[in-house]
C-alpha cells in the first residue's frame, strides 16, 4: 500500500512539473518581451533561479541538519544531469543552437567556478600525492566557510554583471506585438514556480521512498534519484522552452542553473555548516570538470549541439550512473 501511495505521489509530481514549467516559460517569455530583454538573459536569471529552487531547498535543509554530503552530491549530480541529460535530450528532440554570448561570457564562468571549487576542496589531497590510494568513503578535502563566502561574493558580482548587461542589450519591441498584462506574467511565473518546486519535491519524495524500498543506499539515492529529481525542473522547463521556440532560454537555463548551483547553493550550504568531502566526491568533481570541457567542445562545434552529440551526451550520463552504482 505504501509503495502504491509513493507511485501516486510520483505521478502527481510529474504532472505538476510539466504544467508548472509550461506556465513558467510562458510568463518568463512574456516578461522578456515586455521589458525588451533577450530570452537568454531571462533564462540565465529568472528561469535559472526558479528551476534551481528544489536544489536550494534540499541542500539548505541538508546543511541545517549537518548532512552536507547530500548537499554536495546533489549539486554535482544536478550539474552533470543538466549538462548531459537536459542539453542532450533537448538536442535529440531538436538540434540546439548555442548563443555566442553565452559561450563568451557565461560558459567560461561556469567552467571557471568548477575549477575554483576543485581547488578549494581537493587541492591539498592532490598535493600529498596519495589521493587515489584511499578508500572511496575516506575524507580527503573540505568545503570551508571561507570557500562558501567566496562563492557567494562571486554570485553577487555575477548577478550584478548580468543585470547591467541586460540593461545595455534591450531588444527592439515590435510595434504591433500584443503584450501580456503584467499581472498575468507575475501570476504565471509564481504559480509556475510553485508547481515546479512542489512537483519536484513530490517526485524526489516518491522516487526516494521507492528506491530505498528496493534496497538502494542513501548515498546512492542522493547522487542519483535526488540529483535527478531536483533537476527535473531544468529538464522539463528546457524542453518546453525549446518546443516553444525559446531556445536561448533553454540553454541559458542550463548554464545559469549550473552557475547558481555552485555559487549560491554550495555557497549557502558551506557558509551555514562547513563540511568534508570524500574520495567519491572528488571523482565526481573530476568527472564534472571533464563533462564541462566536452560540452564546451560540442557547443563550439558549429555553435550548436546536434542530435548525434545529444545521443553521445545521454550515453555519457548513463555510463556515469553505471560507474556510480558499480563503485
Amino acid at each position: 500500500m505504501k509503495v502504491l501511495l509513493d507511485i501516486l505521489i510520483l505521478l502527481v509530481g510529474f504532472v505538476a512539473l510539466i504544467k508548472g514549467a509550461d506556465w513558467f516559460v510562458d510568463g518568463s517569455a512574456a516578461v522578456a518581451r515586455r521589458f525588451r530583454v533577450p530570452g537568454v538573459i531571462i533564462g540565465l536569471t529568472i528561469v535559472a533561479m526558479g528551476t534551481s529552487a528544489p536544489e536550494l531547498a534540499v541542500s539548505t535543509s541538508a546543511a541545517i541538519q549537518g548532512s552536507n554530503e547530500i548537499a554536495f552530491s546533489n549539486v554535482v549530480g544536478s550539474n552533470l544531469f543538466n549538462l548531459l541529460m537536459v542539453l542532450g535530450i533537448c538536442a535529440i528532440i531538436h538540434p540546439v543552437p548555442v548563443d555566442r554570448l553565452i559561450m563568451k561570457r557565461d560558459y567560461p564562468v561556469n567552467l571557471g567556478i568548477t575549477v575554483i571549487l576543485m581547488l578549494f576542496t581537493a587541492l591539498p589531497a592532490f598535493l600529498d600525492g596519495n589521493l587515489f590510494n584511499r578508500s572511496m568513503g575516506e575524507e580527503v578535502g573540505n568545503v570551508s566557510r571561507i570557500c562558501g563566502i567566496t562563492l557567494l561574493v562571486i554570485f553577487v558580482l555575477y548577478i550584478f554583471f548580468l543585470i547591467r548587461n541586460a540593461r545595455k542589450n534591450r531588444t527592439e519591441e515590435a510595434e504591433d506585438e500584443e503584450l501580456m498584462p503584467g499581472w498575468k506574467c507575475v501570476v504565471l511565473i509564481l504559480v509556475g514556480i510553485g508547481c515546479i518546486v512542489g512537483g519536484g519535491e513530490a517526485v524526489v519524495y516518491g522516487a526516494k521512498n521507492i528506491a530505498l524500498a528496493a534496497g538502494m543506499s542513501e548515498t546512492l539515492v542522493g547522487l542519483t534519484i535526488v540529483a535527478m529529481g531536483t533537476s527535473l525542473p531544468e529538464l522539463v522547463t528546457s524542453i518546453v522552452a525549446a518546443r516553444k521556440g525559446q531556445v536561448g532560454m533553454a540553454v541559458g537555463n542550463v548554464v545559469g542553473s549550473n552557475i547558481f548551483n555552485i555559487l549560491l547553493i554550495l555557497g549557502v550550504s558551506s557558509a551555514i555548516h562547513p563540511f568534508g568531502i570524500n574520495l567519491a566526491s572528488v571523482y565526481d568533481m573530476i568527472i564534472l570538470l571533464a563533462v564541462s570541457v566536452i560540452t564546451l567542445f560540442f557547443c563550439l562545434h558549429k555553435h550548436r549541439i546536434s542530435r548525434a552529440e545529444g545521443v553521445i551526451m545521454v550515453l555519457l550520463y548513463a555510463s556515469d550512473m553505471v560507474f556510480a552504482i558499480m563503485r
